[in-house]
C-alpha cells in the first residue's frame, strides 16, 4: 500500500481519541483513593492509643508530612512520565521531600541517642512493618499502575519504581497511625527500608508490568 493510501485509510478508520487528563488532575483522583483506602485500613486495624498525643508533636508531624509529600511527588512524577514529551527532571521530583524525610529521621536518631544513649539506637526485628506497608500500599499501587498503562511510559522501570515508592510511602504514612514504634532508627531501617525495597523490586519489573514495545528501561 502506498503511503498516501495508508494515510487516507488510517484517517477514515480512526475513531475518536480521548486525551489523557493532566498529571496533576489524575494525581487528585489517585490521592483520594489511596488516602481513603489507607485511612480505612487504619480504622479497621485500630489507631494507636497515643495518636492524639503524637499529633501534637512537631517531630511526628514533620516525619509524617515528609512521607506524605514524598508519596505525592512520586505519584505525580510517575504520571508525568507517561506523557511522551515528559522532561527528565520528573524522575527526580521526589528527591527533595525524600531527602527531607530521611533528614528528619536522621535528626531523630541523634535525639534518641542524646536522650537514651546506645539504647536509643537499638535495632530489633520488626518484619511486620514490611507486611503492613505492602498490604496498605497494594490498592494504591494497583490503581496507579492501571492509570499508568493508559499513557505511554517510555521509561517503564523508572515509572513503576516511582509508582511503588508513592504507594509504599502512603503505606508507611498509614502504618505510623496505628503502629507504636517511634524510635527513629527502627523507623529508618524497617519502615523506610521497606519502602525502598518495594520501589527497587518494582523497578526491576517495570518492563514486564508497563509493556511499551521498543523503548529502553
Amino acid at each position: 500500500m502506498k503511503t498516501d493510501a495508508l494515510i487516507d485509510s488510517l484517517a477514515r478508520e480512526a475513531g475518536p481519541v480521548r486525551p489523557l487528563a493532566s498529571p496533576l488532575r489524575r494525581l487528585g483522583g489517585w490521592l483520594a483513593i489511596a488516602l481513603g483506602f489507607a485511612l480505612a485500613m487504619v480504622w479497621a486495624i485500630g489507631p494507636r492509643p497515643d495518636l492524639a498525643e503524637r499529633l501534637l508533636e512537631a517531630r511526628f508531624l514533620l516525619e509524617q508530612g515528609a512521607a506524605l509529600v514524598t508519596a505525592i511527588t512520586a505519584a505525580l512524577a510517575a504520571l508525568a512520565l507517561t506523557m511522551p514529551d515528559a522532561a527528565r527532571f520528573w524522575r527526580w521530583l521526589p528527591v527533595i521531600p525524600g531527602a527531607a524525610w530521611l533528614g528528619t529521621l536522621g535528626l531523630g536518631c541523634l535525639r534518641d541517642w542524646a536522650q537514651m544513649g546506645p539504647a536509643g539506637l537499638r535495632i530489633t526485628p520488626d518484619p511486620e512493618c514490611f507486611v503492613y506497608i505492602a498490604l496498605i500500599g497494594s490498592l494504591p499501587l494497583l490503581v496507579l499502575v492501571l492509570m499508568l498503562r493508559k499513557g505511554a511510559p517510555l521509561r517503564p522501570s523508572w515509572t513503576l519504581a516511582l509508582a511503588a515508592l508513592a504507594a509504599a510511602a502512603i503505606g508507611n504514612f498509614a502504618l505510623r497511625l496505628f503502629h507504636t514504634q517511634d524510635a527513629a532508627l527502627m523507623v529508618l531501617v524497617w519502615q523506610v527500608g521497606a519502602v525502598a525495597l518495594i520501589a527497587a523490586i518494582a523497578g526491576l519489573c517495570g518492563r514486564q508490568v508497563l509493556r511499551w514495545p521498543g523503548v529502553p528501561a
